[in-house]
């Protein structure tokens, strides 16, 4: 039979809630006095599918922008520096 983790306390519940808060951007927070854990928890994964929309659109202006590059210049030799950092 499987054990079960130990359920996290009120308190515990409310530090990670306030957490996930401090994770969204500040246009997020004006709207969410008094919000659910539920609606934040929903508010967050929607934050997090569109940071994850924005890296693929970069990504792809970043694949657009290299494929044009001369692989010798001096705007390569920039990104490879930044890859570096």
């Amino acid at each position: 039979m499987a054990s079960r983790r130990p359920s996290a306390s009120d308190e515990e519940l409310r530090e990670l809630i306030a957490r996930l808060q401090s994770g969204l951007p500040e246009t997020h927070h004006r709207s969410r006095k008094g919000a659910s854990a539920a609606s934040l928890l929903k508010e967050t994964c929607e934050y997090i599918k569109s940071l994850h929309r924005d890296v693929d659109e970069l990504s792809d202006r970043l694949s657009e922008l290299v494929a044009t590059m001369d692989v010798n210049g001096a705007q390569a030799e920039i990104l490879r520096s930044l890859f570096r950092s």
